[in-house]
Protein backbone atom coordinates (compact mmCIF):
# COMPACT_ATOMS: atom_id res chain seq x y z
CA UNK A 1 0.00 0.00 0.00
CA UNK A 2 1.07 3.55 -0.69
CA UNK A 3 -0.31 6.72 0.78
CA UNK A 4 -1.70 8.55 -2.24
CA UNK A 5 -3.90 11.47 -1.16
CA UNK A 6 -4.55 13.60 1.91
CA UNK A 7 -7.78 15.59 2.11
CA UNK A 8 -7.38 19.15 3.38
CA UNK A 9 -10.38 21.03 4.72
CA UNK A 10 -10.34 24.59 3.37
CA UNK A 11 -12.80 27.49 3.51
CA UNK A 12 -11.86 29.15 0.22
CA UNK A 13 -10.98 26.74 -2.58
CA UNK A 14 -9.52 29.33 -4.95
CA UNK A 15 -7.35 30.82 -2.19
CA UNK A 16 -6.04 27.35 -1.30
CA UNK A 17 -5.39 26.56 -4.97
CA UNK A 18 -3.41 29.79 -5.32
CA UNK A 19 -1.45 29.15 -2.09
CA UNK A 20 -0.37 25.60 -2.92
CA UNK A 21 0.25 26.46 -6.56
CA UNK A 22 2.42 29.32 -5.30
CA UNK A 23 4.53 26.77 -3.45
CA UNK A 24 5.40 25.27 -6.83
CA UNK A 25 3.15 22.25 -6.38
CA UNK A 26 1.93 20.59 -9.58
CA UNK A 27 -1.77 20.97 -10.34
CA UNK A 28 -2.97 17.45 -11.20
CA UNK A 29 -6.73 17.95 -11.29
CA UNK A 30 -9.43 20.59 -11.02
CA UNK A 31 -12.88 19.36 -11.88
CA UNK A 32 -16.49 19.84 -10.88
CA UNK A 33 -19.03 17.01 -10.88
CA UNK A 34 -22.66 17.61 -11.89
CA UNK A 35 -23.72 17.64 -8.21
CA UNK A 36 -21.29 20.47 -7.33
CA UNK A 37 -18.50 18.30 -5.93
CA UNK A 38 -15.26 20.09 -6.75
CA UNK A 39 -11.89 18.38 -6.47
CA UNK A 40 -8.51 20.06 -6.79
CA UNK A 41 -5.40 17.91 -6.50
CA UNK A 42 -1.85 19.23 -6.15
CA UNK A 43 1.42 17.37 -5.63
CA UNK A 44 4.59 18.71 -4.01
CA UNK A 45 7.72 18.43 -6.19
CA UNK A 46 9.27 14.98 -5.86
CA UNK A 47 6.35 13.55 -3.89
CA UNK A 48 4.28 10.50 -4.72
CA UNK A 49 1.49 11.66 -2.40
CA UNK A 50 -0.84 14.56 -3.17
CA UNK A 51 -3.31 16.77 -1.36
CA UNK A 52 -6.87 17.35 -2.46
CA UNK A 53 -9.39 19.94 -1.37
CA UNK A 54 -12.54 21.37 -2.83
CA UNK A 55 -16.26 21.72 -2.37
CA UNK A 56 -18.38 19.00 -0.73
CA UNK A 57 -15.26 16.89 -0.15
CA UNK A 58 -15.05 16.71 3.64
CA UNK A 59 -17.02 17.68 6.71
CA UNK A 60 -13.84 18.49 8.66
CA UNK A 61 -13.44 22.09 9.80
CA UNK A 62 -11.13 24.25 7.67
CA UNK A 63 -7.68 24.41 9.27
CA UNK A 64 -8.21 21.35 11.45
CA UNK A 65 -5.44 19.23 9.90
CA UNK A 66 -2.15 19.59 11.77
CA UNK A 67 1.28 17.97 11.62
CA UNK A 68 1.53 17.21 7.92
CA UNK A 69 5.20 16.63 7.06
CA UNK A 70 7.24 17.60 4.04
CA UNK A 71 10.70 16.00 3.99
CA UNK A 72 13.68 17.92 2.57
CA UNK A 73 17.41 17.26 2.46
CA UNK A 74 18.37 20.85 3.35
CA UNK A 75 16.23 22.63 5.92
CA UNK A 76 17.89 26.04 5.43
CA UNK A 77 17.39 25.97 1.67
CA UNK A 78 13.78 24.80 2.02
CA UNK A 79 13.02 27.58 4.50
CA UNK A 80 14.60 30.18 2.21
CA UNK A 81 12.51 28.91 -0.72
CA UNK A 82 9.31 29.12 1.31
CA UNK A 83 10.15 32.67 2.41
CA UNK A 84 10.92 33.63 -1.20
CA UNK A 85 7.45 32.36 -2.15
CA UNK A 86 5.86 34.61 0.49
CA UNK A 87 5.13 31.93 3.08
CA UNK A 88 5.30 32.84 6.77
CA UNK A 89 7.54 30.03 8.00
CA UNK A 90 8.96 29.56 11.49
CA UNK A 91 12.60 29.74 12.32
CA UNK A 92 14.39 26.40 12.13
CA UNK A 93 14.07 24.45 15.38
CA UNK A 94 14.70 21.11 17.02
CA UNK A 95 12.90 19.50 19.93
CA UNK A 96 14.20 19.82 23.47
CA UNK A 97 14.16 16.04 23.85
CA UNK A 98 15.49 15.28 20.37
CA UNK A 99 13.20 12.40 19.48
CA UNK A 100 10.45 14.13 17.50
CA UNK A 101 8.84 17.53 17.77
CA UNK A 102 6.06 18.07 20.28
CA UNK A 103 2.75 19.66 19.32
CA UNK A 104 2.72 23.41 19.73
CA UNK A 105 5.85 25.47 20.37
CA UNK A 106 6.64 24.82 24.04
CA UNK A 107 9.54 22.39 23.48
CA UNK A 108 11.06 24.07 20.44
CA UNK A 109 14.74 24.91 20.69
CA UNK A 110 16.04 27.46 18.17
CA UNK A 111 18.29 26.19 15.41
CA UNK A 112 18.77 22.85 13.71
CA UNK A 113 19.51 19.71 15.70
CA UNK A 114 22.99 20.23 17.21
CA UNK A 115 24.37 17.09 15.52
CA UNK A 116 22.28 17.69 12.37
CA UNK A 117 20.73 14.33 13.14
CA UNK A 118 18.37 13.14 10.41
CA UNK A 119 14.71 13.58 11.34
CA UNK A 120 15.74 16.14 13.99
CA UNK A 121 15.51 19.62 12.39
CA UNK A 122 12.23 21.33 11.55
CA UNK A 123 10.45 24.46 10.38
CA UNK A 124 6.71 24.97 10.28
CA UNK A 125 4.08 26.93 8.40
CA UNK A 126 0.34 26.99 7.90
CA UNK A 127 -1.83 27.41 4.84
CA UNK A 128 -4.30 30.34 4.78
CA UNK A 129 -6.91 28.22 6.59
CA UNK A 130 -4.53 27.17 9.38
CA UNK A 131 -3.78 23.61 8.24
CA UNK A 132 -0.35 23.03 9.76
CA UNK A 133 2.74 21.77 7.94
CA UNK A 134 6.12 20.74 9.29
CA UNK A 135 9.23 20.70 7.11
CA UNK A 136 11.65 18.03 8.34
CA UNK A 137 15.27 17.55 7.30
CA UNK A 138 16.28 14.03 6.31
CA UNK A 139 19.54 13.49 4.46
CA UNK A 140 19.78 9.70 4.91
CA UNK A 141 16.51 7.86 5.32
CA UNK A 142 16.03 5.17 7.92
CA UNK A 143 16.36 1.59 6.59
CA UNK A 144 13.31 0.49 4.65
CA UNK A 145 12.16 4.05 3.95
Amino acid sequence: MKLEVLVLPVADVERAKHFYGGLGWRLDADFVAPDGLRVIQLTPPGSEASVIFGERLTTAAPGSVQGLHLVVDNIEKAREELLARGVEVSEIFHDAYGVFHHAGTEFRVPGPHPDRQDYGSFASFSDPDGNGWVVQEVKVRAPGR
